[in-house]
């Protein structure tokens, strides 16, 4: 089989289309034929060296699929034929990936494969990150960081359709913050040439915010955290601008202000319920249309580095995927 592979950590260069055998299922296992390998951030980082505990070269990148069961283990319910998408630990720039089934779900008869490849990452993280380790409440204010991209563009449709909380989405450029404005933003930040606590005091009549989603990092969570309102929480997720930011615990203190952590990988090995609980809200709100899938752009399985390239740039709006 055809399949992406990552001999050297570095820049896009280094992913080169090679030929793998292709991987048989264990028990409690399927293979599936990938249609569809969203793109993430986080293969970035992996590629770069600079994802913590990431994989030792050489491997096949990719964590998240979609397409059709065609072998299966012991003890699997499903059937050779489904459609499925998956969250994998990694392989999943390949003509076929091995996943376990617990992090496979069928693909709604609503959805298609390439937006169905959108889901099991990024929107299983707005989901997480908005309600099971956010806790928005209806009548709340969400900051959404980075709000074009996978999971920002995700997590202002599910705050502004699930609930009746107003939404906040900040973004780089004039056209991505149209585009956030098409999701159903109650408002659009520019965080790049504004102050970004000052935008938000301007939006919320000095008030602030309750919960802001934070996949960038750097000055911008810095910004998040005078931009709290009292007892406001900050969800981080990500460090898109490569910068590591800090926090006193006095900061925190004296606003009754909480950082909450979220990582989706170790949340599914040690919380799977909480994690994978959130496939089913999230199926039903794209299988009725309150909310869709935004595809960015669509690359070949021979591309890889071209996509990689197009998500370091910034340039995305939606997902971003690979097609064998």
């Amino acid at each position: 089989m055809r399949a992406v592979h990552v001999a050297e950590h570095g820049d896009p260069s280094v992913l080169a289309t090679t030929t793998q055998s292709r991987p048989d299922p264990g028990s409690g296992e399927i293979r599936i034929r990938v249609a569809v390998a969203g793109v993430n951030f986080a293969d970035i980082a992996k590629r770069r060296g600079t994802y913590p505990g990431g994989p030792s070269p050489p491997y096949i990148p990719g964590i998240e699929v979609a397409g059709r069961v065609d072998a299966t283990g012991d003890g699997v319910a499903l059937e050779r034929g489904d459609r499925v998408m998956a969250y994998v630990l990694r392989g999943g720039y390949a003509e076929s990936v091995v996943a376990s089934e617990e992090r496979v779900r069928r693909v709604p008869d609503e959805l298609s494969l390439r937006e169905a490849a959108g889901v099991p990452i990024q929107w299983l993280t707005a989901h997480n990150t908005l309600f099971e380790w956010g806790g928005l409440g209806g009548d709340e204010i969400v900051l959404v960081l980075a709000a074009a991209g996978g999971v920002g563009s995700a997590a202002v449709q599910l705050a502004g359709t699930q609930t009746d909380a107003t939404v906040l989405g900040a973004a780089s450029t004039a056209e991505k913050r149209a585009f956030v404005s098409e999701l159903g933003a109650d408002e659009t930040i520019d965080y790049v040439d504004r102050d970004l606590t000052a935008a938000v005091d301007a939006a919320t009549d000095g008030a602030g915010v309750d919960l802001v989603l934070d996949g960038v990092g750097g000055d911008a969570f810095e910004a998040s955290l005078d931009a709290l309102a009292p007892g406001g929480r900050v969800v981080t997720y990500g460090l898109a601008s490569g910068e590591v930011p800090c926090v006193s615990t006095p900061r925190l203190i004296f606003g009754n202000h909480s950082v909450v952590g979220y990582h989706l990988g170790h949340a599914a090995d040690h919380d799977r319920q909480r994690v994978f609980g959130a496939f089913d809200p999230v199926l039903s709100a794209l299988s009725a249309g309150d909310a869709s899938v935004q595809v960015d752009r669509v690359f070949d399985l021979d591309d890889a580095a071209a996509a990689h390239e197009h998500v370091e740039n910034r340039r995305t709006r939606g997902k971003v995927l690979l097609e064998p």
